[in-house]
C-alpha cells in the first residue's frame, strides 16, 4: 500500500505542474496583456512600454514562468498586477467562501445521493428507482446556469423566500456565508447527487447479484441483515473514489454558479482576473483549484485503500 500511495502523490504533483504550464501558456496565447486591459485606450507607445516594464511583462515568457514557479515553491503567490496587493491577501477570504459553498453542497448532496442510490438499487425497476433515475438524468443534463436561473426565478422572484443574488461582503462571518450559500449549493448538489446516486445504485445492484449474497439467501439469513451488514458496506467501498472525484468537480462548477449568484468566492474572482488579464492572480487561483482537486482525489484514494482489504494487502 505505501507504494501505491507514493505513486498517487507523485502523479498529483505532476498534475499540478501540468495545470500551471497549461494556464500560463493559455493566457500567453490570448491577445493583449494586463497592461492593455488596464490602460484601455491609453495603452499606446511609451505609456504601454512603461507599464509592461513595471509589471515585468517585457521579460521572456520562460523567464517569467520560471520566476513565478520559484516563488511558489517558497510559498509566495506573488502580487496582483491589477490590484497591486499580495495575492495571498486577495484569495484567502474568497477561498474560505468557496470551501464553505462546496461543504454546504456536499452536506446536501452526498447523504441524499447515497440514500436514494441504496433505495433505488434495492428496489430495482420499481417506482422509486424509475423516479430517482429519471430525476438524476435530468439533473445531469441541465447546465448549472440554467438550473441556477430557474431557482432564482422560483424561490427569489416567484416565492420571495430568498434574495436572487448574494449581497453580503466576502469578509462576512462563516455562518452568514453558509446561509447565503444555500441556494447556490442546491444547484451544485443537484449534479453532485445525480452522479453519486447512479454509481451507488449500480454498485448495490452488482453486490445483490454476487455469489456471497446468493449464498446468504440460501442459508436463510434475514434480508435486513444481508442488506445492512453485507450489501451496503460492500456497495459503498467502490463509490468512495467517485465521491472524491465528484467533490473535486465542485470546484469547477463553482465558477459558473458563483458568477450567476454573485457569490464572493474564488470562482467569481477567477472570472474577474481573466477579464483583467491579471496573470499572477489567474495562475494562483488555478493552482489552488488544482491543489484542492488533487488533494481531494488523493484523500479518497487513500481512504479506499485503507477500507478495502484486497487493496490494503496488495504487494507492489
Amino acid at each position: 500500500m505505501p507504494g501505491l500511495i507514493i505513486r498517487r502523490a507523485f502523479s498529483s504533483v505532476l498534475t499540478l505542474i501540468v495545470i500551471s504550464v497549461a494556464v500560463f501558456a493559455g493566457l500567453e496565447l490570448m491577445p493583449g496583456d494586463a497592461c492593455t486591459a488596464h490602460l484601455g485606450r491609453d495603452g499606446k507607445g511609451a505609456v504601454l512600454e512603461a507599464c509592461r516594464s513595471r509589471m515585468g511583462l517585457d521579460q521572456p515568457a520562460a523567464s517569467r514562468f520560471t520566476q513565478w514557479a520559484s516563488n511558489i515553491i517558497q510559498g509566495d503567490l506573488g502580487t496582483s498586477m491589477q490590484r497591486d496587493k499580495p495575492i495571498a491577501d486577495i484569495v484567502g477570504w474568497r477561498l474560505r467562501n468557496t470551501l464553505i459553498l462546496s461543504a454546504v453542497a456536499a452536506l446536501i448532496g452526498i447523504p441524499l445521493a447515497v440514500f436514494l442510490g441504496i433505495m433505488a438499487g434495492l428496489r430495482r425497476d420499481g417506482p422509486l428507482d424509475l423516479t430517482a433515475s429519471g430525476a438524476a438524468l435530468v439533473a445531469m443534463t441541465i447546465p448549472e446556469f440554467v438550473s441556477a436561473s430557474l431557482l432564482i426565478l422560483v424561490f427569489a422572484i416567484g416565492l420571495g423566500w430568498t434574495a436572487g443574488v448574494v449581497t453580503i461582503g466576502y469578509k462576512a462571518s462563516a455562518f452568514d456565508m453558509a446561509l447565503a450559500a444555500i441556494l447556490p449549493a442546491i444547484v451544485l448538489s443537484m449534479v453532485l447527487a445525480a452522479h453519486i446516486m447512479r454509481m451507488v445504485r449500480a454498485s448495490v445492484i452488482d453486490v445483490l447479484e454476487s455469489d456471497f449474497v446468493l449464498m446468504a439467501r440460501l442459508k436463510g439469513v434475514p434480508r435486513r441483515q444481508i442488506v445492512w451488514r453485507h450489501v451496503v458496506p460492500n456497495s459503498l467501498l467502490p463509490v468512495i473514489s467517485v465521491i472524491g472525484l465528484t467533490i473535486a468537480w465542485l470546484l469547477g462548477g463553482v465558477v459558473i454558479v458563483e458568477s450567476v449568484f454573485n457569490y464572493p468566492g474564488l470562482g467569481r474572482l477567477a472570472v474577474d482576473a481573466v477579464g483583467d488579464r491579471d496573470l499572477p492572480l489567474v495562475q494562483a487561483i488555478a493552482l489552488l483549484f488544482g491543489l484542492t482537486y488533487v488533494l481531494t482525489n488523493l484523500a479518497s484514494d487513500i481512504m479506499a485503500l485503507m477500507l478495502n482489504p484486497r487493496l490494503r494487502t496488495h504487494r507492489t
